[in-house]
């Protein structure tokens, strides 16, 4: 009876649409960042071998994982912010200066007072990153790279080496570890967890994708945009704050450089363009993220270990990023039906 409504006699009923399968999942860009993250993995590895090193080792396993803590945690504060359609330059810096507040707090007055004074000095960045580019219109690009010249100029007038110490006990957080997994990559999976909980099942997370996508159809559907993108720089502050916590465990003590030798601020771009989020906000997550971290960071383990000219290492992470970019982008260009 229903088909006979749907299609008339000796016609041939319309092909179903084709529901998800591997070849949707294959174009998804969280899937293949992680099937790229795979591919160098193996590759490093067949390298190495060939040049006589050894990659899977617990050594090399645990370093790969280590490094990718202090930048991940960046990235995945990255990730909300430039799902948003805005952008922070202030990341590094203010790395710097968390390492350092955390260590001189931490030698006079405990570790406690220390989480809560980088913290605190993190949400103040944010909410200041926010408030400029919300409030007064101002680029974000522009915004967030006079706060880090802000920040850039106290750490220089205040500092002049390391300063403050860790206490052995938080100095834990940057050595230890349950087998082969350090104990920060726990750390690490808990605010990705939270972020990938806060934008993908709350209505804050809507919101983010909302504004990013088109900001005057959100401002119209009843999104408060600017309130958005000042709560996102200060989640992103926050991840911030908590990788100059694990920085500062590794350092033991507090390091005008921490943030800025890392190159933690475009190195937290690049992950999340490789993991799949669109610089112009809307489209991608932390889970993509997460993948584009560790590509980096594997990539940074066989240059090491082939001890790679560092102006090749970076042509050839370039390259990477660009190609991501570029395939990303055509797999989003519609196609053109023909007659």
């Amino acid at each position: 009876m229903t088909g006979d409504l749907l299609t008339a006699p000796g016609e041939k009923s319309a092909a179903p649409a084709p529901r998800p399968g591997r070849r949707l999942r294959l174009a998804d860009p969280v899937t293949g960042v992680w099937l790229a993250a795979l591919a160098v993995t193996l590759l490093g590895w067949a390298v190495v071998a060939a040049q006589g090193g050894q990659f899977f080792t617990t050594t090399n396993v645990v370093a790969v994982l280590q490094n990718s803590v202090a930048l991940g945690l960046v990235a995945v504060g990255q990730s909300m912010v430039i799902l948003t359609g805005s952008l922070d330059l202030s990341v590094a810096y203010l790395i710097s200066l968390g390492t350092l507040v955390a260590a001189q707090t931490m030698q006079s007055g405990g570790v406690l007072l220390a989480v809560l004074a980088t913290l605190a000095l993190s949400v103040a960045v944010g909410l200041a990153n926010g408030l400029i580019v919300a409030g007064l219109k101002v680029n974000a690009f522009i915004a967030t790279l006079g706060t880090a010249f802000i920040l850039r100029g106290w750490i220089e007038d205040q500092y002049t080496g390391p300063a403050g110490q860790v206490t052995a006990g938080f100095q834990r957080l940057g050595y230890d570890r349950i087998g082969p997994v350090p104990v920060s990559v726990l750390l690490l999976l808990a605010v990705a967890v939270a972020a990938w909980f806060l934008t993908r099942r709350t209505r804050l997370g809507h919101h983010l994708y909302a504004t990013g996508g088109d900001e005057h159809a959100a401002r119209l559907s009843g999104v408060r945009t600017r309130r958005t993108v000042v709560v996102a720089h200060v989640l992103c502050s926050l991840c911030v704050g908590a990788a100059a916590l694990f920085l500062a465990a590794r350092l033991g003590a507090g390091a005008p450089w921490a943030g800025t030798e890392a190159r933690y601020d475009l190195e937290s771009i690049a992950a999340v363009v490789l993991g799949g989020t669109a610089l112009a906000g809307g489209r991608g997550g932390v889970a993509g993220t997460l993948g584009g971290v560790l590509v980096l960071a594997v990539l940074d383990s066989v240059f090491n270990q082939l001890a790679v000219d560092p102006f090749f290492k970076n042509v050839v992470r370039g390259v990477v990023i660009i190609a991501a970019v570029a395939l990303y982008a055509r797999r989003r260009t519609p196609r053109r039906r023909t007659a």
